[in-house]
């Protein structure tokens, strides 16, 4: 089958990328020029574990094309595929231009028949838009398929090729045959293809997000009480996880999440509540949690170090809102720098893949360091930001010699509590009994 898909960010390059990979003429457009030419060199523009030589293979055998030309792409396609931004607005809501502009410069290019489908994540009412959208820059009625994407960071290939279930929003049966058609490769081992009407579908994205952070929040915040009244949320945890009614993912307590999705979709999924006359209590709380838990460190090193952490120097692991990639949209770890650099603490830095990321940020105001023990050389405090499995293990003997201190703050309960105190550490994590003084 022939695709195009417009817009060749996370979304748009995964999928294109496994869509070719799985036998099809796949062409991803972009109005960015120099990413286009970048792509064409077989230079790929996000970290993503597989992605690399996924594209390098499919553009080798011609299956995988790269344009900034609608008149080239366009015709001939069965499906084109919308994976544009939709950021967020200042008042959470999503920006829906690109959306918009995409259906206009692809409009007079669309052949009779040709499906145009809404992967980019999307309010409700947004897919019919776009159909008033095609309809204004063909002249006619343009079949319209939503078809929310569910992929993780650092897991996305797994994910799309190995789906969970696959959910499509369509008013005709012979357009959901058709999407099917193209999914049929990845479902063999009997995943769900869910056909739903439009809006549900819209809404499915957002709901399993919102859901997904509502957990985060939630774990957070019984983390911090745990503290409080000398529990220890790792035993909790493991209490309320084997209850199959709740289970243990994304029970992990730790310093927020970030990233480019789940932040954005909470507030997207209040504005659109409160445009229809509701208001997301429960969603409004998840943020105010999230946003809040980001300060937990950095109130912890305040209350360590007193007025003497403006003099301080401190170590920070992990710059990406998570492991295996190098997304740092909404990470907890600026929110820290931005906390310590506002005090006058020196901060030493270091990721594996997101410093570069970071480094055009902030610039000369951190040191950047290629190895995490190098960024740990006379430093006060090491704070543990992102879980990379490079810092699992560390050895901690040689880590206390570099360090002026041997000071650990772990935002994401990597280590063991009682290993790292008998070894003359002064840990706090996220919930642990033994951080109440």
């Amino acid at each position: 089958m022939k695709v195009a898909m417009i817009g060749t960010g996370y979304v748009g390059l995964v999928t294109g990328t496994c869509f070719a990979e799985s036998g099809n003429d796949v062409t991803c457009v972009d109005i960015d020029e120099a990413k286009v030419n970048a792509l064409r060199e077989g230079q790929v523009p996000i970290y993503e574990p597989g992605l690399t030589e996924l594209v390098h293979r499919n553009r080798k055998v011609g299956r995988l094309k790269f344009s900034t030309n609608y008149a080239e792409s366009i015709p001939g396609a069965r499906c084109v595929f919308i994976c544009v931004g939709t950021p967020q607005d200042d008042d959470g809501s999503a920006n829906l231009q690109y959306v918009q502009q995409a259906c206009f410069d692809m409009g007079p290019h669309l052949d009779e028949g040709t499906i145009v489908v809404v992967k980019s994540t999307v309010p409700v009412g947004t897919n019919r838009k776009v159909a008033t959208w095609l309809t204004e820059s063909t002249g006619r009625v343009v079949d319209t398929a939503s078809n929310p994407e569910f992929l993780k960071e650092g897991a996305a290939i797994d994910d799309f090729t190995k789906p969970d279930r696959v959910v499509v929003g369509a008013a005709k049966q012979e357009v959901a045959d058709t999407l099917h058609d193209l999914y049929r490769p990845f479902l063999r081992t009997e995943n769900p293809y869910l056909v739903m009407n439009i809006e549900s579908a819209e809404m499915t994205k957002y709901v399993a997000n919102c859901m997904l952070a509502t957990k985060i929040s939630f774990i957070n915040e019984m983390a911090n009480l745990c503290e409080r009244v000398g529990a220890n949320i790792n035993d909790v945890r493991r209490g309320i996880g084997h209850d199959a009614r709740i289970g243990f993912s994304f029970l992990f307590p730790g310093v927020g999440y970030g990233g480019s999705c789940f932040p954005k979709d909470v507030r997207a999924l209040v504005a659109v509540a409160k445009s229809n006359g509701l208001e997301a209590r429960v969603l409004r709380s998840v943020d105010e949690v999230n946003n809040q838990q980001k300060g937990v460190l950095f109130e912890k090193l305040k209350c360590r170090f007193g007025e003497a952490l403006s003099g301080s120097t401190i170590a920070l692991w992990g710059l990406s809102f998570k492991p295996r990639t190098d997304d740092i949209r909404e990470a907890p770890a600026l929110v820290l720098i931005d906390s310590l650099l506002e005090v006058g603490a020196t901060i030493n830095v270091h990721d594996p893949v997101a410093i570069e990321n970071v480094r055009r940020e902030y610039g000369d105001r951190l040191n950047y360091f290629d190895h995490h023990y190098d960024a740990c050389t006379d430093a006060d405090a090491l704070c543990v930001m992102t879980e990379w499995k490079e810092f699992s293990a560390p050895d901690f003997e040689y880590l206390k010699f570099k360090m002026k201190q041997p000071v650990i703050f772990d935002g994401r309960n990597v280590y063991d509590p009682k290993r790292v105190r008998k070894l003359g550490f002064y840990y706090s994590g996220i919930g642990l009994h033994e951080d109440v003084a």
